[in-house]
């Protein structure tokens, strides 16, 4: 994006105040979003946008500035005013730069912008009349479109040069469903790091029918009761409770001011011993995936617990500085804007040797949530709060009657030490991250699980 020499004059300019760490990320990013309701769009947009951040460390002191004009005076002012800001003791040098080893987890067939937009709203309508079509309760339907593809450059005075092209694809449906008193929904976001070809691999009419089964199921639901009991958690978007109420909490954003539950635990046994974790950014086409992270560390697959041990953090460079650990290239961003820092990836509880049927077999009464909405975390506590959009009662051994309203309330520290069974069918599922460094897209995943006992909140 920019000229070798022009990266060498603004990282000098970096340094000229004595700072211990310059670094400048450059990204050009394209996007295509359209929002559809009731099989009429509403908004359809297209931009693009350019900028740099110019980051620099004094010890463990960062400063962080950014800018959408890349001109070369620009970039060069932006960084003596950053450095400006903060002087330290004595003039750095620039190492020589290096690149890591190309990888490229992420193989795209369709780009985006092959497609017309004719194409990506007849998939839209098509998706929204399936969910439409499945009952006459269906009131209404959203249906929402993104592509991005964003180029980053990142470069820096410890001699990192690194760029990388991410590709990303994603559909989201929402079915409400309505009755005189009572509105329930259904939703789902299939999402990866790919490009037009993701409807080949999903089909998104069925899954258009499914956000419907899910509004009608819990529109005529009973209210779920309110109480502790034994909780089985299904595949899939259930892993946002391990990625919420712990994840966060591993994060060396958290770990290093000391603000998780979790500092100070290498080693120590954190979870149920059949409790597996992992962060894998590696992963071929998931949707957190990326060959680099946001300051040009290749990224990899962590193992975070082990048999309920706990057997590392995820750090970016800074607050690894301040832990003195290394990153385990887990530094990102949403944007220029924003400062990395560590987030997960692709974030998931392994595989345990349990058939799902047999879990729920064995439990003789509980709630099972089939399908998990948003919540809540506090990472220094790890108290958390999440809503169950389609849950069931387990009586006996089996799956009985359909209830709504029910929230799960926890602390995750806890929480971990009460799964007692892990299935054997892993599976992800998509969403949208936010923290100090914005909004980024994240897998979540896991078996089947169950937890021996949480506090169920609801109406009933």
């Amino acid at each position: 994006m920019l000229q070798r020499s022009v990266i060498e004059n603004i990282l000098t300019a970096a340094l000229a105040q004595g700072a211990d760490f310059g670094e400048i990320y450059v990204e050009q990013t394209q996007k295509n979003t359209v929002s559809m309701i009731n099989s009429k769009v509403e908004t359809a947009l297209s931009g693009e946008d350019r900028g740099a951040g110019i980051r620099l460390f004094y010890g463990n002191q960062a400063i962080y500035a950014y800018t959408n004009d890349l001109t070369e005076k620009n970039l060069i002012q932006t960084a003596k005013a950053a450095a400006l800001a903060m002087k330290g003791n004595g003039k750095k040098q620039i190492l020589d730069f290096t690149s890591p080893p190309k990888t490229n987890y992420n193989s795209i067939a369709k780009m985006p912008e092959s497609i017309s937009k004719k194409q990506k709203v007849a998939l839209m309508k098509n998706a929204s009349q399936a969910a439409f079509c499945y009952n006459p309760l269906i009131s209404q339907t959203r249906v929402g479109y993104q592509d991005i593809v964003q180029e980053v450059f990142i470069a820096n005075t410890r001699g990192v040069w690194a760029e990388d092209t991410r590709v990303r694809t994603r559909m989201t449906i929402e079915a409400i469903a309505s009755s005189q008193t009572e509105k329930q929904s259904g939703y789902f976001g299939p999402g990866a790091s790919m490009g037009f070809e993701l409807f080949e691999n999903v089909d998104m009419e069925q899954v258009a029918r499914e956000a419907s089964r899910m509004a009608v199921t819990m529109l005529k639901a009973d209210l779920c009761p309110s109480k502790k009991m034994t909780v089985v958690i299904e595949n899939g978007f259930g892993g946002v409770i391990f990625h919420e109420a712990c994840g966060h909490g591993l994060e060396a954003t958290a770990v290093a001011r000391n603000a998780s539950v979790f500092a100070g635990k290498l080693g120590q046994k954190i979870a149920s011993s059949v409790v597996t974790a992992v962060d894998d950014g590696t992963i071929e086409n998931a949707w957190g995936s990326a060959n680099i992270d946001d300051e040009g560390t290749p990224t990899r697959k962590n193992l975070l617990i082990e048999k309920g041990i706990l057997k590392s953090y995820l750090i970016d460079t800074l607050n690894g500085q301040k832990m003195g650990m290394a990153s385990t290239g887990s530094a990102r961003r949403e944007s220029y804007r924003y400062a990395p820092t560590s987030r997960m990836t692709n974030t998931y509880i392994a595989p345990g040797d349990t058939k799902p049927e047999d879990i729920i077999a064995d439990t003789e009464y509980g709630l099972y949530a089939k399908h998990m909405g948003g919540g809540s975390v506090d990472p220094a506590t790890g108290v958390f709060n999440f809503a169950v959009l389609e849950g069931y009662m387990i009586r006996n051994g089996k799956i009985a009657e359909p209830v709504r309203g029910a929230t799960l309330i926890g602390k995750g520290n806890e929480i971990l030490m009460r799964i007692d069974k892990v299935g054997t069918n892993l599976k992800s599922a998509q969403g949208m991250c936010g923290s100090i460094s914005g909004s980024i897209p994240t897998n979540v995943g896991q078996p089947m699980i169950r937890v021996s006992e949480i506090t169920v909140g609801g109406r009933g």
